[in-house]
């Protein structure tokens, strides 16, 4: 009886255990913010970008042809010398022996004449004739054997294909791309600066590089303006930059911030107060707009604001919120009211 009413105990005690939730994981997403009326760091602009090779390479081959072999899919890493893709070949064989069969008659054809021509039977202009005639057909087997190479496509530069834009079996002309390839070595940030900030940036200008994808938010690097376009871009009226980063083995197409300690703030607040924030950080909430607002304790609420205008530069808030309090500036879309976040400004934890 004893046994009887130890073992259901025990079955109970199981049970019970087996009914118990697992304790919630608190991880908290990261998230850009930054604190209203106020510009990050020492007052430069901030401006979000792309990482990209100094050099990508669109390759293609020099003549048309059908793709039998494509061997570098996009992500691989691919040498110098590596051999990429190849076309079908025998149309550029044929063309190649047919001309190497001709330099080597005529190459028979002219021994047999300077032979004749030291035995005065044919003349020297006839010597010459065949010999201007050999030079051609030389000079057309080399390139019909070169034709026959450019069949195969490889690679010049190490480095990663960023794009495939031809497939096994396509038919493909001269030059048309078909491997998209970033090279090896330096690595930039593609950015567009706004026409109130055109004149302010100069070449060679120093820059605060910040990444802030997944396990990178404290990685920072100085690099310096390399490249500022001289007109702007006729949809977006920005003006295309690169700017170059020392750190050759930063992950290609992540998001980095970029942050001109030399360009300084015009003004953050507009006419009557109006305060400026990212267009990044509006929240569309039906025919209204929003801001998630940073609470002291990192979680944040969607608070409605009234927009007084837009800038190159930013969303001009008329009201709903106040200089000195904290918003999300990146990623609104994936937030819920009362989550906890961890919060990011200029690429450093809070």
């Amino acid at each position: 009886m004893k046994t009887l009413l130890l073992f259901a105990a025990l079955v109970l005690a199981l049970s019970a255990c087996s009914k118990q939730a697992p304790p919630p994981v608190n991880a908290e997403r990261p998230a850009l913010t930054r604190v209203v009326g106020s510009v990050a760091g020492d007052g430069g602009h901030v401006y979000s970008g792309e990482i990209r090779a100094r050099h990508e390479v669109a390759l293609g081959f020099r003549v048309g042809g059908k793709i039998t072999q494509r061997l570098a899919d996009v992500g691989a890493a691919v040498k110098a010398g590596q051999v990429l893709a190849r076309l079908d070949s025998a149309d550029e064989g044929l063309q190649a022996d047919s001309a190497d069969a001709q330099y080597h008659t005529a190459q028979a054809e002219v021994e047999r004449y300077r032979v004749l021509r030291g035995q005065n039977f044919v003349s020297q202009s006839a010597l010459d004739a065949k010999e201007a005639t050999l030079k051609s057909l030389s000079a057309q087997a080399g390139l019909a054997r070169n034709q026959s190479a450019y069949t195969i496509l490889v690679a010049e530069h190490d480095g990663v294909v960023m794009a495939t834009l031809a497939e096994v079996g396509q038919v493909v002309n001269a030059g048309q791309t078909v491997i998209k390839l970033a090279q090896d070595g330096e690595r930039e940030v593609a950015i567009a600066i706004p026409e109130s900030q055109f004149v302010a940036c100069k070449i060679g200008m120093k820059a605060e590089v910040t990444l802030w994808g997944e396990g990178r938010e404290n990685y920072h690097q100085m690099g310096r303006l390399r490249e500022l376009s001289p007109a702007a871009d006729a949809a977006s009226r920005t003006y295309a930059a690169r700017v170059s980063l020392p750190d050759g083995k930063v992950p290609l197409g992540m998001t980095a911030q970029v942050r001109f300690a030399g360009a300084r703030s015009e003004a953050k607040s507009g006419a009557g107060g109006e305060l400026i924030v990212p267009m990044t950080a509006i929240f569309q909430q039906g025919d209204k707009a929003a801001v998630w607002v940073v609470a002291p304790d990192h979680s944040v609420s969607l608070r409605t604001v009234q927009v007084a205008g837009y800038r190159d530069d930013g969303v001009v808030i008329g009201s709903g919120i106040a200089a000195g309090e904290r918003i999300v500036s990146a990623g609104v879309h994936m937030l819920n009211a009362g989550e906890k976040i961890r919060a990011i400004e200029s690429g450093s934890s809070l």
